[in-house]
């Protein structure tokens, strides 16, 4: 219960802010020229995180489960119709994005490594000048990130290992903490490296399949984008009518773009900027983000699933990706399991590696030198993979979302008192 009212708390401000600052910021998430030129910015400084692999690090974070179980669960719970919400909450998130980002990159600090961090506990504290609400906002990360997005990963890549063989859940979450500190032991650098390699493959590999499957249902889909758009104003829609099918549909939306929430970022923040003009420019990079992850990604994986009939069974301990197995399986047969299980793998690979980085990067907002500290993390981390591996679905999902409705709280007050200085930097350039 306190979950849905923090939703519809969060749900009313997105909505309403992403209108305000579509029309504050001249509809900047239009501009699709800049974002792609933004993208290839050249920084002087080659040791830095370059803005590409800043993206890829915040994509690693965006295309994880949500952007495939996540879609199975807002079909399930919110009727088709919410796929059209997803849409314009992206879409008005974009402009949230733009502005949150922008704020991380002026008020970023550099660690003592010289690698730059910042992210809205940043522009929170130094910004608005609120310590308590910068230290509440980065210990919600550390909790959320850590605990809760890690654990979902690690829960959804367990139960498609197990649709395909029987194999002990403990196990699997030894094997992936293993995997995932090899890579983390490097810390921001490794990570963004991996991201950068990693993330491009496996989004080109995803959709080079889905369109596959997509043009042999080519027939199908026109139909399907009619009834997205009547089922989202439908009063008999799953979920609670119209209203449910709003909240849930914007709630995947954000879980999988992170526009409003800003923990988008605190990666992009990464990217060592010495102009506003630079600054700015990772604001658009970051908006790109948001539009690959829900009108490529999301969008696919909906498709695929509307095609089949899968979305009328029920399912106990429903994680969402029994879902998207089934309708893989009936569009390529047995194959489609083991696809699934390799993108799944492979996406919340690199989300458990994004999460991390946030939880690292808000540990070193509290601690200047954090090497004992950072050890802990690591440590928790590993819990926290063998926690979502044992852990029921429901659990996970219900605490996920509410830290995320605050989080998006949170970050929505920060912005719309700071926006003076993104706006007034946007009228200079």
């Amino acid at each position: 219960m306190l979950s849905k009212i923090i939703w519809l708390v969060a749900t009313s401000l997105i909505i309403i802010s992403g209108i305000y600052f579509t029309f504050k910021l001249n509809f900047v998430q239009f501009k699709f020229i800049r974002m792609f030129k933004s993208l290839f910015i050249k920084n002087k400084n080659k040791d830095t995180i370059k803005p590409f692999e800043s993206l890829m690090m915040v994509l690693a974070g965006r295309i994880g489960v949500g952007s495939i179980a996540g879609i199975a669960i807002s079909i399930y719970y919110g009727g088709i119709g919410s796929i059209f919400w997803m849409w314009i909450s992206s879409i008005l998130g974009a402009s949230l994005t733009f502005i949150e980002t922008a704020l991380g990159m002026m008020y970023q600090k550099k660690d003592i490594k010289s690698i730059c961090k910042g992210g809205p506990s940043y522009y929170i504290k130094y910004g608005l000048n609120n310590k308590l609400l910068g230290n509440i906002y980065a210990l919600i990360i550390i909790i959320s990130d850590i605990v809760g997005f890690i654990s979902i990963q690690t829960n959804t890549i367990t139960h498609s290992i197990q649709e395909i063989v029987n194999i002990d859940s403990k196990i699997i979450g030894t094997l992936l903490c293993i995997l995932v500190i090899i890579i983390i032991i490097g810390g921001a650098k490794r990570i963004a490296k991996f991201s950068s390699k990693m993330v491009p493959t496996m989004t080109l590999l995803y959709l080079f399949i889905c369109l596959i499957i997509i043009v042999i249902n080519a027939e199908k889909i026109p139909n399907i984008f009619i009834t997205i758009i009547k089922s989202a104003f439908e009063f008999k829609a799953i979920g609670g009518g119209v209203l449910g099918s709003i909240v849930i549909g914007i709630q995947r939306g954000i879980f999988s773009s992170e526009a409003g929430i800003g923990t988008g970022a605190i990666a992009a923040a990464t990217v060592e900027t010495l102009t506003q003009e630079e600054k700015l420019a990772q604001g658009y990079t970051q908006m790109l983000g948001v539009y690959i992850t829900t009108f490529l990604i999301c969008t696919s994986t909906a498709l695929i699933l509307l095609t089949t009939n899968v979305s009328n069974l029920n399912f106990n301990n429903f994680n969402g990706i029994e879902l998207v197995q089934l309708a893989f399986t009936k569009h390529l047969g047995g194959i489609g399991n083991y696809f699934v299980f390799l993108i799944i793998f492979l996406f919340a690979f690199t989300t458990i590696l994004s999460s991390y980085y946030n939880g690292e990067s808000s540990l070193k907002y509290f601690i200047e030198k954090p090497k004992k500290s950072l050890k802990l993390l690591k440590l928790f981390t590993c819990l926290s993979i063998m926690f979502g591996a044992i852990s029921s679905s429901s659990i996970i999902w219900n605490f996920i979302d509410a830290f995320v409705g605050i989080l998006a709280i949170i970050n929505i007050y920060a912005i719309i008192k700071l926006q003076d200085k993104v706006i007034k930097s946007l009228n200079e350039k």
